[in-house]
């Protein structure tokens, strides 16, 4: 189990530090050379984020014919800023006890290393039909890469125009998912004056917001409260309103001079958010409160009953498909018809500071790549895998 193929991609991928906040033009170059080795044409889209950082998404196709099979996965992770243990870093890779550890090591370049590792299995000769492998930058800070593909990747519109099913890769310890939540964010802001708090010169942009927060929190408890906001197919069935405040002020004895609120928001599949967003905005101006709304992306749904679903739960032997609350690049593919979010590891150790994946889970996630490969490229027949 141990010289399994994608074991060894997984401890290079670990190695290579590809926070958000940082290039991953790294780890894009080692997977470009892996893909190209196999056999894969390899269609790079760069550009730079917000902070002008270097990022790469890589698009790979082989196989003629049209339709087949495309699985996304991202090639970023959150921070580390702590871990479990500290005789090594969390990108330096540790197995113990049937378990991989290091950052990314679920989410998700457990997936990435068995998808590669299913990709060599199969016959190129068979291949009747491409398939395509897409590793996107900034999928956990606001779907960058995945919207550069959207924009710009002659790959990416032949899909969409031959009807390429899609697997979104992410850890759902390969239970099928067809739906997911969307993501918007909304920031706020009221401005002050930073004097000492003892006199009158100051202004304190804290006692600004709070009026304006009080009709958030009455907004926030009605969608908890009343169904109108509720989707009982999901858990918990609401937006999980999230709020953040920071006001940066490092002493009492100052007038804080600017409040910065984050409000957070998972909207639901044919959800309208446009009255909840209207009805925010119209108190940010009565309170003389500025905002802004980011649409991260869009939630995400394929029909349960498709093709796809169908073959993903003969290979699981399962007749069950779920949603889930978080959001993935899955969000921005919308022109993708048939798509599922599948993949091996487990959310619960996603982002944790002793993040890890099971080598059964590789094992499973290989084998069942592989058999959707086979369906979708090669018209092979496909066995259970378990």
């Amino acid at each position: 189990m141990k010289d399994m193929k994608a074991l060894r991609y997984l401890r290079r991928l670990i190695r290579f530090e590809s926070t958000s906040h940082l290039s991953n033009r790294y780890i894009s170059k080692y997977l470009e050379i892996k893909l190209r080795k196999h056999g894969f044409f390899v269609e790079k889209i760069r550009y730079r984020d917000a902070k002008k950082v270097p990022k790469v998404n890589l698009i790979a196709k082989k196989g003629l014919g049209q339709g087949g099979l495309a699985y996304f996965g991202h090639t970023d992770t959150v921070p580390a800023p702590s871990w479990f243990t500290k005789k090594v870093t969390p990108f330096e890779p540790v197995i113990s006890q049937g378990r991989i550890f290091g950052r990314g090591a679920c989410d998700m370049k457990g997936s990435l290393a068995c998808m590669l590792d299913a990709a060599q299995q199969v016959p190129f000769d068979k291949m009747v039909r491409p398939l395509y492998l897409v590793f996107t930058a900034d999928e956990e800070v606001g779907f960058g890469g995945a919207k550069k593909v959207v924009e710009e990747s002659k790959l990416y519109r032949e899909m969409i125009k031959h009807g390429t099913v899609g697997v979104i890769g992410e850890p759902t310890e390969l239970n099928i998912v067809h739906a997911h939540k969307g993501s918007l964010t909304m920031k706020f802001r009221t401005v002050g004056k930073a004097a000492h708090s003892s006199t009158r010169e100051g202004k304190n942009a804290n006692w600004h917001m709070i009026p304006f927060l009080h009709e958030i929190w009455k907004i926030r408890e009605e969608t908890e409260t009343v169904s109108d906001w509720f989707d009982d197919r999901f858990d918990p069935p609401t937006m999980s309103m999230n709020l953040i405040m920071s006001d940066g002020n490092a002493a009492v004895n100052v007038t804080s001079p600017r409040t910065d609120v984050q409000v957070y928001i998972r909207p639901m599949p044919n959800m309208d958010c446009e009255p909840l967003l209207k009805r925010i905005s119209q108190a940010a101006k009565k309170h003389d409160v500025e905002m802004s709304v980011k649409r991260n992306c869009d939630a995400f749904w394929s029909d349960p009953h498709s093709d796809l679903v169908k073959k993903a739960q003969a290979i699981m032997d399962t007749n069950v498909v779920q949603t889930v609350g978080y959001a993935t690049d899955g969000g921005v593919l919308t022109e993708m018809e048939q798509k599922i979010i599948f993949g091996p590891g487990s959310i619960k150790q996603a982002h944790t500071n002793q993040e890890f994946i099971t080598l059964d889970q590789m094992r499973l996630g290989i084998a069942a790549f592989r058999e959707l490969i086979h369906h979708y490229c090669c018209e092979l027949p496909t066995k259970k895998i378990r």
